[in-house]
């Protein structure tokens, strides 16, 4: 992460763990599009975080494929999101990206925090009303830049296609009009 980048999150950062604090099953969710710096914003978050660290989702870890953004992250709000509310033994319906096919089923035990970052994060934990909401977005070209330069390679052939669901999830969700902690990276 660049130094400025990391003095634009410090703020955000102190915003959303003091809006954390009083809450008895803490959850964070960040969402926003690909490049935005979703997974930089939650390391950092995770680094900074008071005691013992949150447990760290990423959504695309249970996504079903490049077009499978919806359903992926549909699935999270009643295997993890809702379990962690209730303080249960949540599960992570692994997807292996590089076999394309259902991987290994995680459980994810209660009594940490949890932080669940991605592109459709919002969706999985929108029943979850006491979650603390944090939306990174960063110009398009910066973003492709970001994403494409991140994945050496081999994303750059799934680019059009997964901006393309991200943009139907968006628009049919109305993700990124939702109340939330509103963080821009780039210029």
């Amino acid at each position: 992460m660049k130094a400025r980048e990391a003095l634009a999150l410090r703020p955000a950062l102190d915003v959303v763990l003091r809006a954390t604090r009083a809450r008895s099953h803490p959850l964070v969710l960040v969402d926003g599009p690909s490049g935005a710096g979703k997974s930089t914003f939650a390391a950092a978050l995770v680094a900074a975080w008071p005691g013992r660290p949150p447990r760290l989702v990423r959504v695309d870890e249970a996504i079903p494929g490049w077009r499978g953004l919806r359903r992926g992250a549909a699935a999270l709000g009643p295997r993890l999101v809702r379990p962690h509310g209730a303080d249960l033994v949540g599960a992570l319906d692994r997807w292996d990206w590089h076999a394309d096919r259902r991987g290994a089923v995680e459980r994810v035990p209660p009594g940490r925090p949890l932080v669940l970052e991605g592109c459709g994060a919002f969706l999985a934990g929108a029943e979850a009303t006491d979650a603390v909401r944090v939306w990174l977005d960063a110009p398009y070209e910066t973003r492709r830049e970001r994403a494409l330069e991140r994945d050496a390679g081999a994303f750059d052939e799934f680019w059009a296609s997964w901006e393309s669901d991200w943009r139907r999830y968006r628009r049919q969700s109305g993700a990124d009009r939702r109340p939330a902690i509103r963080v821009r990276l780039g210029a």
